[in-house]
């Protein structure tokens, strides 16, 4: 799959590598990574949300560090951040906690490959947000990718159908669970677009340190204080998970800074479809670190959602 992504994007012999292409290969890497570590605190030590406001909170101090470093050593000021940006901003942070929540939450329901290929559902959902959105038209082959990827969750809802009597789409909450961080997720991506876009500087890194920056230090503010007043053991938990999720939040720092620059530098859309490779690391991951099975079943849905990305690409 991976090959075909890549040459569908045109990486052949004769042409260079993109920088968004391969900031996006690091983006898709290093949040399998973090979603591996928070996979062990939520499963281990913490609860959803604590787990949730770890990735946040750890990831915050380094990321201020690194902002704070390349605005030194480039131009020695912050950029012009107009009024548009706060709201985008606002829009995808909240948008990301939210989303955060719902995939760990998905992780005690279904197994890691799986549970990332729900929250996948994600580059289907955000050629909806878009076009609702922003009104960019989505194409006969992309609403053909749609109708492919919606496939592939069903063949994931589970090995058989249910005998409540509901049907095997809607009758899965895990189902529903997955399309909904997908949904966030996709907000989140076009809220984090639109506030990069609105930094005003030509430097692309300089516009995505500076838009995570505020980002994260928000979110880890705002779900430390609500956690503090609603459940304060978790936030020594928090604390004392620190060796394992110290690594969770740089590499959710390196992974969100790197979703930042390839969404500064193209399309959302077309980002976050070629994060889909991110479907081969998971596998990988559940396989060799959790020691998963992943059914024949399961596999011919990841295969399916895969040709809905391939699709999506062609129609980009």
């Amino acid at each position: 799959m991976a090959i075909a992504l890549v040459k569908t994007l045109g990486l052949g012999q004769n042409r260079t590598m993109e920088p968004w292409i391969i900031a996006t290969l690091f983006a898709a890497f290093f949040q399998t990574t973090r979603f591996m570590l928070q996979k062990v605190l939520a499963t281990a030590t913490l609860s959803i949300t604590g787990a949730t406001f770890a990735r946040f909170a750890y990831a915050a101090p380094a990321v201020v560090l690194l902002a704070a470093f390349y605005i030194y050593a480039t131009t020695g000021s912050v950029p012009n951040i107009t009024q548009v940006f706060w709201p985008y901003s606002l829009w995808g942070g909240i948008s990301q906690i939210l989303a955060t929540a719902c995939v760990v939450k998905l992780f005690a329901s279904r197994n890691f490959a799986v549970g990332i290929t729900f929250k996948k559902t994600e580059v289907i959902q955000t050629a909806l947000v878009a076009f609702v959105v922003l009104g960019e038209s989505v194409s006969i082959v992309g609403w053909i990718a749609i109708f492919v990827g919606l496939l592939g969750v069903l063949l994931l809802s589970g090995k058989q159908a249910p005998q409540n009597g509901k049907g095997v789409f809607f009758g899965r909450p895990t189902v529903a669970l997955g399309l909904l961080s997908g949904l966030l997720f996709a907000f989140s991506a076009v809220g984090y677009r639109g506030a990069t876009l609105a930094i005003q500087t030509d430097d692309a890194v300089l516009r995505a340190v500076t838009a995570l920056a505020i980002v994260t230090v928000g979110q880890a503010l705002g779900m430390g204080i609500w956690l503090a007043r609603r459940d304060f053991a978790q936030v020594i938990l928090v604390w004392q998970a620190r060796a394992t999720a110290i690594w969770m939040g740089l590499a959710s720092m390196l992974g969100s800074l790197s979703w930042f620059i390839a969404f500064t530098l193209q399309n959302v859309a077309y980002v976050q479809a070629l994060g889909q490779i991110e479907l081969v690391f998971s596998i990988t991951a559940s396989m060799l670190f959790f020691k998963e099975t992943i059914t024949a079943r399961e596999l011919t849905g990841i295969a399916v959602l895969a040709c809905s990305i391939f699709l999506l690409l062609l129609a980009a």
